[in-house]
């Protein structure tokens, strides 16, 4: 997995690119969302238009900077994601998790109406 900063406003985007299969996935994902926080970014927006595969640990990964945003006063949406993965979070019923957008700018929009 490769994590790529762009920040728009408040909300700091991640883009997100390879596979997200756990192992050094985690320490480094987790990494940048402490970092984030300790710079004050606690919305963050996924990118996940070039992932192409997210197995069980990935989608532990992704719960985990969940909580540990919510916990510090903040919010994590995705946007983008193929269907592949989409699906997969339906399976796994994380879409009631995750508020998740078909683009970045409509995601972006919604950091701003809550």
């Amino acid at each position: 997995m490769n994590i790529k900063q762009n920040a728009n406003g408040d909300v700091m985007v991640l883009n997100l690119s390879g596979k997200i299969m756990g192992g050094p996935d985690h320490e480094k994902f987790m990494t940048e969302v402490k970092t984030l926080i300790a710079n004050g970014h606690v919305d963050v927006l996924l990118d996940m238009s070039k992932v192409s595969w997210v197995n069980s640990t990935g989608l532990g990964i992704l719960v985990s900077g969940y909580h540990t945003l919510k916990k510090n006063g903040g919010r994590l949406k995705i946007c983008q994601v193929s269907d592949r993965i989409d699906n997969i979070l339906n399976v796994t019923q994380l879409k009631l998790v995750f508020e998740t957008f078909n683009s970045c700018d409509e995601a972006l929009a919604s950091f701003g109406q809550e």
